[in-house]
């Protein structure tokens, strides 16, 4: 494997002591061992006060210096991100002054976004980001007439045939903004009638390019992808939250069958259809993304979850031992392990197995 990526070195498993350590060991000197030993409700406390502190550094950084100006407009790589930030410490801790730092920031995406073009319509790259972020902060902070201003905005965004099916940039990424909505502003905020148009589009495309062993299969720029990013594991996770028929069903099963059966011997997966090449271990291809579609495909009741629960651990191992920061196992752990823990039931022992694996064979979905 080439080096596009850093080992963790950090230790398999450390057994946690049924006492705090003394406040001095508790100094940001402290050993990783130190650490990893305390007692969960004390350890979550140190992560949740490094979290907020780097969310404070961030929001200074990525705002305060640059005069409050939305330049990078995007969840992606700009200031929407840093707004969303914000509104997940407010859900953590209630802080009134984060929920109004992420609206101000909100507003000035929605502003600069603007005059961007028609094409930029996704929830990590667009104005369906910008309007249901607003829209769903505006609800919290109690503004009615803001929170219907920016659904009107949502709701003028358009849906070409012509746009590419993958998540950053196409139609699968303006679902996504769909999902969130419905998720936080109540079920049918966005009507079945106008996801289910966009399904069957998606749907659509991707049967042109299926094969007997894979029902559903996507091009982006003529390269047939498996990654969160551009390629089948993002798009797979999209319409596992969508309202499939019973054929949609089947072809999603199948396609996850497909990337399981196809894995690389490492337990990474695939950049693109025939790659055998093991090097990519980000949140854009290969496992970290695929591990995060697995965790979301275990809540899903045509899948069955014992069958799945070996390669979510499996993917999301890999992801944990190899990785880089922002596209590989640093950025998007946390979301896995949240996944992991909230719907799968994984014991520190399991992960500490995993560790002296080096195949992962013979689970396939039912």
């Amino acid at each position: 494997m080439a080096d596009r990526f850093f080992p963790n070195d950090m230790p398999g498993y450390v057994e946690e002591e049924a006492a705090p350590a003394p406040a001095a060991e508790l100094s940001s000197s402290s050993s990783l061992h130190t650490l990893l030993s305390l007692p969960y409700p004390v350890l979550a406390a140190r992560f949740l006060h490094a979290a907020l502190q780097l969310k404070q550094k961030v929001v200074h950084e990525s705002w305060e210096m640059r005069q409050r100006a939305a330049g990078d407009f995007t969840l992606y790589t700009g200031a929407l991100g840093t707004a969303l930030l914000l509104f997940r410490a407010y859900s953590v801790t209630g802080d009134r002054a984060d929920l109004a730092t992420c609206a101000e920031i909100v507003a000035a995406c929605d502003a600069a976004s603007a005059p961007a073009g028609e094409e930029f319509v996704t929830f990590i790259c667009g104005r369906a980001g910008i309007c249901a972020l607003g829209a769903v902060v505006a609800k919290h902070a109690g503004d009615v007439a803001t929170v219907a201003r920016y659904l009107n905005s949502f709701k003028q965004i358009k849906i070409s045939s012509k746009f590419p099916d993958e998540l950053l940039y196409g139609k699968t990424g303006y679902l996504w903004a769909c999902s969130f909505l419905n998720k936080h502003l109540g079920e049918n905020t966005i009507q079945p009638t106008t996801t289910d148009m966009v399904v069957r589009e998606i749907i659509k495309d991707g049967r042109r390019l299926s094969t007997k062993s894979c029902p559903l299969m996507y091009e982006w720029y003529g390269e047939k992808y498996w990654g969160a990013a551009h390629g089948l594991a993002g798009i797979m996770h999209v319409l596992l939250d969508m309202d499939l028929t019973e054929n949609d069903k089947e072809y999603v099963k199948g396609t996850l069958r497909y990337m399981i059966q196809n894995r690389l011997p490492s337990g990474n997966y695939p950049c693109t259809e025939g790659d055998n090449y093991d090097c990519l271990v980000h949140w854009c291809h290969g496992a970290p993304g695929v591990s995060l579609t697995l965790a979301k495909a275990s809540q899903v009741s045509f899948l069955i979850l014992n069958e799945l629960k070996p390669l979510l651990c499996a993917a999301a191992f890999y992801s944990l031992r190899y990785g880089a920061l922002i596209v590989g196992s640093v950025g998007s752990m946390p979301l896995q392990l949240l996944e992991i823990g909230f719907h799968v039931e994984i014991h520190a022992i399991e992960w500490h197995d995993f560790e002296h694996e080096t195949q992962f064979h013979g689970v396939v979905v039912a």
